[in-house]
């Protein structure tokens, strides 16, 4: 399958299955196993040329060694972004040697509202690093959007990207009655320059089959924000295997008439290529 435009995933994940030498630090909702190969695979099937492959957290940690394997493979399909530990005392110089790192594009802070409920030093020597790096700073920071907004603000020069709309997404059915109930604070964070969003996991908040007719009006509440060119679509493949196919979280957004062909191309991938500076090799 091909398209007239350059087509990019801004989240998928790849792991191997729990093994002594690679063992899992956690869960991570989603198959046994997807390697790389399979994620490249996945792609393929749907035209999606090329993804931002993001090292799980939830089972690797900080450890980045099996998506540097996997970039090693398949180096023209995927730009790398790690996970790092804000409460690490040498934070800082780790993220300026990953962003040294052949195929890096990104570095991600997990801001998870039970672990973070105010500023921490830790958090300005990654993003001060990220914009020393010109890399952005990926931000899962649903559930604590205020502390996002203070950051964006404190750190004006450092890219941010927020990721999975900022809203919590469910990882299994059913869909929450109200998905979109931050959707106000999202559209707010809009305001802050440095700030673009990822349109990641959008058909796990629908209450509808596909193509996921109920998920348009609030979309489009952020496309209006945001401007496209902020706006950087995926699928957060694989934690949404429950909820939804890799080909219908792709599809959605080709088979809408939400969106022109151009505005299409803009989320679908050209807007991530200027704001990872990254493409895929077609």
């Amino acid at each position: 399958m091909s398209n007239p435009y350059l087509t990019i995933d801004c989240q998928v994940h790849a792991y191997e299955k729990d093994t002594p030498s690679r063992p899992w630090q956690g869960f991570l909702q989603g198959p046994d196993e997807v390697t790389g190969d399979d994620m490249v695979k996945s792609m393929d099937s749907v035209g999606v040329d090329g993804a931002i492959l993001i090292s799980p957290a939830s089972l690797y940690g900080y450890d980045a060694s099996y998506a540097l394997e996997v970039y090693a493979k398949h180096p023209g399909k995927f730009g790398l972004v790690r996970p790092f530990d804000p409460k690490s005392d040498t934070v800082g110089e780790e993220v300026d040697q990953w962003a040294a790192t052949p195929g890096v594009v990104g570095a991600r802070i997990m801001l998870r509202p039970h672990e973070f409920t105010e500023y921490h030093p830790g958090l300005s020597s990654i993003l001060n690093a990220g914009a020393k790096a010109g890399i952005p700073i990926n931000i899962m920071c649903s559930g604590n959007l205020d502390l996002f907004s203070d950051l964006a603000d404190k750190h004006p020069n450092t890219q941010l990207v927020i990721d999975h709309l900022g809203l919590p997404q469910p990882h299994l059915p059913p869909v929450p009655d109200n998905p979109f109930a931050d959707l106000d604070k999202v559209v707010s964070l809009a305001k802050h320059d440095n700030v673009v969003i990822k349109i990641s996991g959008a058909g796990t908040l629908s209450h509808e089959p596909f193509p996921f007719a109920d998920i348009w009006e609030p979309l489009a509440k952020i496309f209006n924000a945001y401007g496209l060119e902020r706006c950087l679509w995926g699928t957060d493949w694989t934690r949404a295997v429950e909820l939804l196919t890799y080909k219908d979280g792709v599809e959605a957004f080709r088979v809408t008439d939400s969106l022109s062909d151009s505005e299409k191309e803009t989320l679908m991938g050209g807007s991530l290529s200027k704001i990872y500076k990254w493409s895929p090799q077609k």
